[in-house]
């Protein structure tokens, strides 16, 4: 009888262990459920986290490429810009130059000054000139004549590439010999510059009224 008692007792702890098993499995899945539930809740959420933090993201490349962009193109037209201004600057100051050459000569140093006439000159305006430059040094010897000429005025009225046009407006006061000094005299010139190399030379000059 204690046998089957024992037996007995057995079998409902087991029965009971098993009960327990079973309960705690099915609290197991029940959890493991929740959990799916809560991450499938928060999918959502996290997509679109990620969705801004892209856009963010692509917004903030945009506007790096277009400031990049934008600087580089503001320092090219500045460079262009400049460049342009040191040109017109060039023969700005070659043709006052020139002018100045042309209506300055000292018949003491007349060979030195046609000279220098000839290494600011080019094209036609240098053939010319080399040519006639012999008779004219020999006339302002015989003369004794001395010439200084003063830029008072001058601007480009063209330009364009390695080219460029300017006005030239130059005071010139003349001596000769022993004569009284003369009023100074008003003259005009209008100067054909050509760039060569890094220079500008005087291609042409006209006398305009």
């Amino acid at each position: 009888m204690a046998k089957h008692d024992a037996a007995a007792e057995d079998e409902l702890s087991d029965a009971a262990n098993g009960a327990d098993s079973i309960a705690e499995s099915a609290t197991d899945d029940l959890d493991t459920l929740d959990h799916e539930a809560e991450a499938e809740e928060e999918s959502p959420s996290d997509v679109k986290r990620m969705s801004s933090a892209s856009v963010a993201m692509l917004v903030g490349l945009v506007i790096v490429v277009v400031a990049v962009a934008l600087t580089g193109f503001l320092g090219y037209r500045a460079f262009q810009s400049q460049q342009i201004e040191d040109r017109t600057n060039l023969f700005l100051g070659v043709a006052r130059q020139g002018a100045v050459n042309l209506t300055t000569i000292d018949w003491q140093e007349a060979d030195s000054d046609i000279q220098r006439i000839l290494d600011s000159a080019t094209g036609t305006f240098y053939d010319d000139f080399s040519k006639r430059s012999q008779p004219f040094v020999e006339v302002v010897k015989q003369a004794k004549s001395k010439s200084v000429g003063t830029v008072t005025e001058a601007g480009v009225e063209s330009e364009s590439g390695d080219q460029a046009q300017v006005l030239v407006a130059v005071s010139v006061q003349t001596t000769s010999g022993g004569a009284a000094e003369q009023r100074p005299r008003a003259w005009r010139m209008r100067m054909d510059l050509q760039r060569v190399g890094d220079q500008a030379k005087v291609s042409n000059v006209q006398f305009v009224p």
